[in-house]
């Protein structure tokens, strides 16, 4: 399958510090996961899957899961959400599903590498992004980190593992950026005034 990697670097991001966040993170500022293609690109730059496993076999069913356990997850670390009872039902139940199974093999040049050990089943890949959800909500010192990012109008809940645990937005490059040219502005519109 080829994949677009133009556009991948500023529509996939994955610095929300735990895959189930980085699914999460999908949808800002638009819809990213709007094609099997890209959905297929996210699978493997998350890491759930080494970069040269088959994806032929995914098709819109895989769309609709993944956003369907993406809206379960937001419901779950967002502050305020409702529903919280049926989210959590659903993480759990498709928890239980095995991760896709790793072997090592060689490669050309002798080095071990990861590959499956067959291709990805759709809900091997939900349970392994569940699993983390689980692990995230059940490890109190993680789930103090998580945050919402303080930029305008950015829903993006990331996991805080700065020093001092002051890290105020999803990515500094992004949103702290916006903030400080803001700033910036501001100040010289005063100076001017």
């Amino acid at each position: 399958m080829a994949l677009d990697t133009a556009a991948a670097p500023y529509e996939l991001r994955f610095d929300a510090g735990r895959i189930c966040l980085d699914l999460l993170a999908t949808t800002h500022p638009v819809e990213r996961l709007d094609s099997v293609e890209v959905l297929c690109a996210w699978i493997v730059a998350s890491g759930l899957v080494p970069a040269d496993t088959p994806l032929t076999h995914a098709d819109v069913s895989w769309l609709v899961a993944f956003r369907e356990l993406r809206g379960r997850l937001g419901q779950l670390v967002r502050p305020g959400s409702t529903g919280t009872d049926i989210a959590l039902a659903r993480v759990n139940e498709l928890a239980r599903a095995a991760p896709p199974a790793p072997r090592a093999v060689s490669a050309e040049d002798g080095t071990l590498v990861r590959q499956l050990d067959g291709p990805p089943e759709l809900a091997a890949l939900l349970g392994a992004i569940a699993r983390d959800a689980v692990e995230l909500l059940t490890d109190p010192l993680a789930r103090a980190g998580l945050r919402q990012c303080a930029g305008d109008n950015c829903p993006i809940v990331y996991l805080d593992t700065s020093r001092g645990r002051r890290r105020r937005w999803c990515s500094s490059e992004v949103c702290g950026n916006r903030e400080r040219v803001a700033r910036h502005r501001r100040r010289a519109a005063l100076a001017r005034a």
